[in-house]
């Protein structure tokens, strides 16, 4: 899943950040009546049909709170999961798992219920050679939470982040003057290992971005017989990303028009959670 680096450096952090929101000085409900340093334990089950994303991350809330919390899986990372189905068995002190429980389901929900999403839209391109990616339209501080679930569910990652990418907008433009400085000016002061990609909203604009050598460029907002003129008239000259409001209703009809990518800010707004529920804590004799 996400290395040890990754983990201890951009993720941790994030976590104690959720704990804290949900635990300022204690767990008033758990601490009256669970005795200290009491062991339970309890089970995960799925309350619905999807893929299975951010198992680590579940158990990892946990283990912030109790290092000796155990887990027995019979699932793991990226299965197809049916409601009623056992995913793993936690075992461990009883205040922390319920302290914990909240702020683990969330983030469990959550990305399962990313890549399930994004895996109902993947097989919609199915027999296509375009890519399905994702967008930087995720919830704040959970972004590489909600990208890696992208992936998890088959979809692909555009840039993470504004220094990752470089992608010139209609403000970008006009503060420059045109797309020719814009594309100028970027390419100066970037790395040299950077794509420059650029946003087309008609063909005028396609035409310039060639004429400036852009890397990608992204039809944004096009009608279908524009993309499909756009895409004749670039060719092999750069790679074609579609954008703009791209929904299930939609996507059929843009997977077929020759595109590498198409980009779906709903993967990561528009995806409704996978339930998933922690019963029968029980105290270990």
């Amino acid at each position: 899943m996400f290395d040890n680096v990754t983990m201890k450096l951009s993720i941790e952090p994030l976590l104690l950040s959720a704990l804290k929101e949900d635990i300022t000085t204690c767990d008033l409900s758990a601490v009256g009546i669970i005795p200290l340093s009491k062991r339970g334990r309890c089970t995960l089950t799925c309350k619905d049909n999807g893929i299975l994303c951010g198992l680590d991350i579940f158990k990892k809330v946990f283990r912030l709170l109790d290092k000796s919390v155990t887990f027995l899986d019979f699932a793991s990372e990226g299965d197809t999961v049916f409601s009623g189905d056992k995913i793993t068995v936690a075992e461990g002190d009883m205040a922390c798992i319920l302290s914990a429980e909240r702020t683990a389901l969330n983030y469990l929900q959550r990305m399962s219920g990313i890549a399930t999403y994004t895996n109902k839209m993947v097989k919609i391109l199915e027999n296509s050679n375009t890519k399905l990616i994702d967008t930087r339209k995720t919830t704040p501080n959970n972004r590489i939470f909600e990208k890696y679930a992208v992936k998890t569910g088959g979809g692909y990652n555009h840039r993470f982040n504004l220094s990752t990418g470089i992608m010139l907008k209609d403000n970008h433009i006009s503060a420059a003057g045109s797309i020719k400085k814009a594309v100028e000016l970027a390419r100066t002061s970037a790395p040299f290992l950077h794509k420059i990609e650029l946003e087309a909203e008609d063909i005028n604009m396609v035409r310039e971005a060639l004429d400036a050598g852009v890397d990608v460029i992204m039809l944004d907002n096009m009608s279908i017989d524009l993309m499909k003129e756009a895409i004749e008239i670039i060719g092999s000259q750069t790679e074609v990303e579609i954008s703009g409001n791209v929904t299930e209703t939609t996507l059929p009809l843009l997977k077929n028009l020759g595109a590498d990518y198409i980009s779906m800010g709903a993967l990561t707004y528009s995806a409704q959670i996978l339930d998933f529920s922690l019963k029968d804590l029980r105290p270990i004799e």
